[in-house]
């Protein structure tokens, strides 16, 4: 039996373990006569013993430490009907208790509660709380290989036609000229020309004396 399901129901004495939860109130069974019955939340209200803390001139305090303190005295507990007994126990082993906002009431429940808890041999200690588990980390994609890049040419290979040309003629024969076209003569001087022999015409022979 776990100290986390614990309860005390208000107007029923003792401390009963939480079996289950429902819209309307919870199913319990008491720790003295382990009768289970059903308490309806429209009638009584339910306090985990883990979630009460109590007055102290500092600061409030878990139940969880006043049981421990109890525990650690050890001997016997006053009886609860004795409320000057009751809190010269108190002061003993846990003087920082305010005892103005915390009644001879609350101290008489605490040793009854108490009773109970080791009657049942519960452990008295608070739920741990669960752990988280860790995200996943997340996957890494693999980057695609860069693309080869493309290889430098060289000189030699991206020299000009006109190049490897002259390697070759070099090794074999000379490559021909091309011969040149024969100078075509201007229209005007054929033209003078025709002029010329226009007007240097054959002189007639001189007709012979009889």
């Amino acid at each position: 039996m776990e100290y986390g399901k614990i309860i005390a129901v208000t107007g029923m004495p003792g401390l009963y373990e939480l079996l289950s939860s429902k819209n309307d109130g919870a199913i319990v069974r008491s720790l003295e006569d382990k009768n289970t019955k059903f308490v309806s939340s429209r009638i009584h209200n339910f306090s985990h013993l883990e979630s009460i803390e109590v007055f102290t001139v500092k600061d409030n305090v878990n139940l969880v430490e006043i049981f421990n303190a109890m525990e650690k005295e050890g001997g016997k507990i006053p009886d609860g009907k004795d409320a000057g007994a009751l809190k010269k126990y108190f002061e003993k082993i846990y003087p920082d208790l305010d005892f103005e906002r915390v009644y001879s009431s609350d101290l008489k429940k605490m040793v009854k509660w108490y009773d109970v808890l080791k009657a049942n041999n519960i452990e008295i200690k608070l739920t741990e709380p669960a752990e988280e588990e860790p995200e996943p980390e997340p996957v890494k994609e693999e980057e695609p290989a860069p693309a080869p890049k493309a290889k430098a040419k060289t000189k030699e290979e991206d020299a000009p036609a006109k190049k490897k040309a002259k390697a070759k003629t070099s090794e074999g024969e000379e490559e021909e000229k091309p011969k040149k076209a024969p100078a075509k003569k201007s229209a005007s001087g054929a033209k003078g020309t025709e002029k010329a022999e226009k007007k240097s015409p054959a002189k007639k022979s001189a007709p012979k004396k009889k």
